[in-house]
């Protein structure tokens, strides 16, 4: 089969359109042919060795395709995988722990497979699982967002971003969210936009809160935005946590966490209950990934570029024919 794969950690440039070996599936795996595979930001970080893989590497953790075979399922069924096999205390991740997506075949756990809802293009399937999953942890499982409350969420435009979004909004949540760029906030739909880059975030979701702040925080960008997202958070917020983009070494400011009796919750992608529920919010209507541009799978280094300039506004997909 092809795939892409990378034989040393680099730039894009490392990135090989080659054969690779077809996969095997076990007794208890579904062999997929892959038509749509999504980028993410963990694609970029193995690929430059944040964590470095053993080689040759198939990158990709998201993809949607037709059935070969396996239990479960028909030959020809259009299916989606959840990206996260649940070992318990352990989440393993396609493209990082083990070969990934981003080839013509995969072979996956029945349990990890799910069909596409209906209506759905491949590429809209390959574009939400591993960040709806992670957002959704974040919101509902672990702040529990509630109807009515409001969400402060960094960078629209990022697939983590765009997804909390989405599902902060299924679940009857207002938001506030940010940009530097004018163009993306003009294209998502939120309740307060505010230019990151221009104005003050801080004061903007007091204003909307009528001085109170936001009850959750999403935070994936780390120290340029830590110190805010502490001020921004009303009394007894959350503030939940599964990046630091710009630096995992932000200053503390430890006095805001506990004079305004905040929660800090860290989170990091999703166990198959998390998946559950987010692919249910999904397949009803209520949340859909934004889809930003498509590449054919030989262009993954196009693609790449794209998502390490920040010029995305939602996701990356590549498609194979």
């Amino acid at each position: 089969m092809k795939a892409i794969r990378i034989h040393e950690d680099g730039g894009p440039e490392v990135l090989r359109y080659e054969e690779a070996p077809d996969p095997i599936a076990g007794a208890d795996e579904v062999l997929i042919r892959v038509k749509a595979a999504s980028l993410n930001h963990i694609d970029l970080w193995v690929r430059s060795g944040r964590p470095s893989a053993p080689k040759p590497r198939i990158l990709g953790a998201d993809a949607a395709g037709l059935v070969e075979s396996g239990p479960g399922f028909a030959p020809g069924d259009r299916v989606v995988i959840n990206p996260g096999v649940d070992h318990g205390d352990v989440i393993a991740v396609y493209g990082e722990h083990m070969d990934g997506t981003h080839a013509e075949l995969v072979a996956v756990p029945e349990t990890n497979v799910y069909p596409i809802p209906d209506g759905m293009s491949f590429e809209e399937a390959a574009a939400f699982p591993l960040v709806f999953v992670t957002a959704y942890r974040m919101l509902a499982t672990k702040a529990r967002l509630e109807e009515g409350e409001w969400v402060l969420i960094w960078g629209v435009g990022g697939g983590v971003a765009m997804a909390a979004t989405a599902i902060a909004r299924a679940l009857g949540a207002k938001t506030v969210v940010t940009s530097s760029s004018d163009e993306k906030l003009a294209r998502v739909e939120a309740d307060v936009k505010v230019n990151h880059a221009t104005e003050d975030v801080v004061e903007a979701v007091k204003a909307a809160t009528n001085g109170r702040g936001a009850d959750v925080v999403v935070e994936h960008v780390g120290e340029a935005t830590w110190q805010r997202s502490l001020q921004a958070a009303a009394p007894g917020g959350r503030i939940t946590v599964c990046g630091a983009t710009s630096g995992p070494n932000p200053p503390a400011a430890l006095h805001r966490i506990w004079w305004k009796q905040l929660t800090i919750y860290g989170s990091t992608m999703g166990t198959k209950t998390d998946f559950d529920g987010v692919y249910e919010l999904v397949a009803s209507g209520k949340a859909r990934p934004v889809i930003d541009e498509v590449f054919p799978l030989e262009e993954a280094r196009a693609a790449h570029e794209r998502m390490e300039a920040g010029e995305q506004l939602g996701k990356i997909v590549l498609t194979i024919d």
